[in-house]
């Protein structure tokens, strides 16, 4: 018993001893668990910062990109100030990269509530060094609502408890996929590519939903770090982190240890496809398409929510914009200019040496009219507006015009066309205006959809859109309109026949102040009668000359009005040749009339707007306009076949010997040997500055423009400076593209003829002999004008 008393008051005496230590321990606990609970509290009452309201929760509101889709359904670009940002939902996010994410990321994502009790255990035990506690809603609450981690301790212990409290709203507001899929849509990673979406696009060139478990690897990879795990920048270090990611997988039995080491020992396959506003598909398309769509924002303002803008903004409001264009024919149009620009450049380049041509690039000027040409470039130049700006002297200015300067130059022969070099501002003018300029656009007729914009040669170095704000000349693309206005109301045919001779216009008739005797292209009459169908296939123009005095100026003007040709046109007998200035899109609409019997409508680009949560905003309503009969329409179309069957666009039909010798080397693809019926026309203007192709199928019309910047930037003869060799060949390409692809179904049948045709266009019994018409094929060369 003694003993046993003796053990007690020892144990007694011990605990009497420990006893201020227990307490305190258990004070101490008690207060750092309730120090714990108040810092999460005092963090969810807003103590430490605001906290997203309820309705912020249910809507959290991250910038996006509008986002621009074609008529087959693919992006083109988008429109973004600093986040391309796209987002997807969880059914378009393949199940490997779900995987990847939580093998990696948060392993036990399934089972918490948006804190994992153990992971934050090991985290405080080891420091850190066996990995961070941040599950994938604590990051996701991080990149919504907290921001960047501070580097202070006591901001970042805040921040922390902001985080929990945040993750636990977001599980409660939102289910488990919602959660992952707003994370991998809101994460940056690097080189524009602002979520997931972007991210496959950029660094893969494809949708989420086709990423290889490899693939997602790299992505969930760079989840880490974007900026320190960059593909572009370390490629081996990427690789390392894409295997770690891999190993997770088969640590959680995602993948087998097979495909594990299959995938480790696999390259890198990155296909890098950035995204800005000066590359891509479509580049000059985008480019005149934001300017529509501020128009657009300025006339429909956004519906008033409380702390939103009155205006919707193209760069931060996920709006889509659903275009006509096909991507596929915009491929082929853009792959087609760039292989016929590359040559005919070539040989541009080759007969303007300064041995060859003491002015080049420009043609028949004296020096006081170069001068004036580069002056204006000068004061016009960005180099120009931005010193001005910063509050420099002119003569400061014009110092820098002359001082060698590194800059990255346009070259058709660099791989990247870009090539870097040395040259002042004043040489590297002189050098862009060398280059021939080029811009097409296709469009279907019946419904006046947009299927292809190229705009130029190449947008990062020519930013000027010549299908939209390029006008020029158009040559005898214009003849049409005058025997469409003689047909119309005179009841011509195409088997009239009229004498290529000598034809004057005097004074003070048809408002012309001069007397005009106009030529043909090679200052000759031949002396004989031409059916208006062969006449206008070989650019006869004193026979368009008979027509517009016949029918009168103001005839051809009405109805060229009424083809949505706005431009300011005198009504004079000149007109007829084509001296009025024009662009691409105004043509190609008002050659569609003649492909749609006769109704005229407006080309269109965008059929419909819908805002981020696919309300629509606006749908178009298609603008159209009857000019022109059925039988007049086909009659037009009838003539212009002519062109193509035996006129100066004819080499579109077969070969000739002589040709491909003289033009093997700049004509691409020729001979090109369609066979199937195509209207058209050919356009060249004064001293070949100007070279036109306006060609039709009937579902198709495409029109191709190809000049200098400068009307002096020009070919010195007939046989490279004409339609038919600068412009014909692009069309060419282009719908030899296009048949290559039978999914795009362009036509190849016949136009449709109009039931009980009141015009004869059937010209077997006209005078004109079978050897007659083989001399025309004979001067078809001399005769495009």
């Amino acid at each position: 018993m003694a003993k046993k008393k003796q053990a007690k008051a020892s144990i007694a005496a011990e605990f009497k001893t420990f006893w201020p230590f227990i307490k305190w321990f258990w004070i101490l606990f008690a207060t750092a668990v309730l120090g714990f609970v108040l810092l999460f509290l005092l963090a969810s009452w807003g103590v430490f910062g605001d906290m997203p309201t309820f309705e912020r929760l249910e809507n959290p509101q991250t910038n996006l990109a509008t986002e621009i889709l074609s008529s087959d359904g693919k992006t083109l670009g988008k429109f973004y100030l600093d986040e391309n940002r796209t987002d997807v939902p969880f059914s378009q996010l393949p199940d490997n990269l779900v995987d990847a994410l939580v093998a990696t990321e948060d392993a036990r994502y399934y089972s918490h509530s948006g804190i994992d009790a153990r992971g934050t255990l090991r985290a405080f035990a080891f420091l850190g060094s066996r990995g961070g506690a941040s599950t994938i809603s604590q990051q996701l609450a991080r990149q919504l609502f907290v921001g960047v981690r501070s580097s202070n301790l006591m901001e970042a212990v805040l921040q922390k408890a902001k985080e929990w409290v945040i993750a636990t709203r977001l599980e409660r507001n939102y289910t488990k996929e919602e959660i992952i899929a707003m994370y991998l849509n809101i994460y940056d990673f690097g080189n524009n590519a602002d979520g997931i979406r972007s991210a496959a696009r950029i660094y893969f060139g494809k949708e989420p939903k086709d990423l290889l478990t490899e693939e997602s690897a790299v992505l969930v990879g760079m989840l880490k770090n974007s900026s320190y795990y960059n593909p572009i920048r370390r490629e081996e270090l990427v690789k390392n982190r894409r295997n770690t990611v891999l190993a997770q997988m088969a640590k959680y039995e995602y993948i087998t240890e097979a495909t594990r080491d299959s995938l480790i020992a696999s390259k890198m396959d990155i296909n890098f496809n950035p995204e800005n506003h000066r590359e891509g598909p479509a580049a000059y398309f985008r480019m005149y398409l934001q300017s529509w769509l501020k128009g657009w924002i300025e006339e429909n303002p956004k519906p008033a929510l409380e702390g939103e803008r009155d205006k919707w903004n193209i760069y931060l409001d996920g709006l889509k914009v659903y275009t006509t264009i096909d991507s596929r024919m915009q491929a082929n149009a853009e792959e087609a200019v760039k292989l016929h620009m590359k040559n005919l450049q070539a040989e541009f380049f080759h007969q303007n040496t300064p041995e060859r041509n003491p002015t080049t690039p420009f043609r028949d000027l004296n020096s006081e009219e170069i001068n004036r040409i580069m002056e204006r470039a000068v004061r016009t130049s960005e180099r120009w507006r931005k010193m001005t700006a910063e509050g420099k002297s002119e003569e400061e200015i014009r110092a820098s015009f002359n001082r060698p300067t590194e800059m990255t130059v346009f070259d058709w022969n660099s791989p990247s066309y870009n090539r870097d070099t040395v040259m002042t501002p004043m040489d590297s003018i002189r050098y862009y205006k060398t280059f021939l300029r080029a811009s097409m656009m296709s469009m279907e007729p019946q419904t006046g959809h947009v299927k292809a914009w190229v705009g130029g040669v190449n947008y990062t170095h020519f930013q000027y859109d010549n299908v939209k704000f390029g006008k020029r000349q158009a040559g005898s693309t214009f003849k049409p309109f005058v025997y469409a206005a003689a047909i119309d109301q005179l009841r011509r045919s195409p088997c009239d026949t009229l004498p290529d001779t000598q034809y004057s216009i005097e004074a003070n008739k048809h408002g012309n102040p001069e007397p005009w005797t106009p030529k043909n292209s090679d200052g000759k009459y031949s002396g004989k009668s031409y059916t208006l169908k062969a006449a206008l296939a070989n650019s006869v123009n004193t026979v368009t000359a008979r027509l517009i005095d016949e029918v009168g100026p103001s005839s051809v003007v009405n109805i060229v009005k009424n083809l949505g040709l706005t431009n300011e046109i005198p009504e004079v007998p000149s007109i007829a040749l084509g001296t009025p200035d024009f662009s691409v899109y105004e043509m190609v609409g008002a050659y569609g009339a003649f492909a749609n019997q006769g109704v005229y409508v407006k080309p269109v680009m965008v059929t419909r707007i819908e805002d981020r949560n696919g309300t629509v905003l606006y749908e178009y309503a298609p603008e159209t306009k009857d000019v022109l009969s059925k039988d007049v329409a086909y009659a037009m179309v009838d003539l212009m076949k002519g062109v193509t069957e035996s006129g100066s666009g004819m080499r579109l039909r077969h070969k000739s010997q002589a040709e491909v010798t003289v033009y093997k080397e700049i004509i691409t693809g020729y001979p090109y040997e369609f066979t199937n019926p195509i209207a058209g026309k050919t356009g060249t203007t004064q001293n070949n500055s100007d070279g036109w192709f306006i060609g039709m199928v009937p579902n198709l019309v495409t029109g191709v423009w190809v000049g200098g910047e400068e009307r002096s930037t020009h070919f010195n003869s007939i046989t490279y400076g004409q339609g038919a060799s600068m412009a014909l060949p692009i069309w060419a390409l282009y719908m030899k593209g296009n048949y290559a692809n039978e999914d795009l179904n362009v036509s190849q049948e016949d136009f449709e003829e109009p039931e009980d045709l009141s015009i004869r266009i059937d010209c077997s019994k006209t005078s004109e002999t079978e050897e007659d018409f083989d001399d025309l094929e004979d001067d078809l060369e001399d005769l495009d004008f």
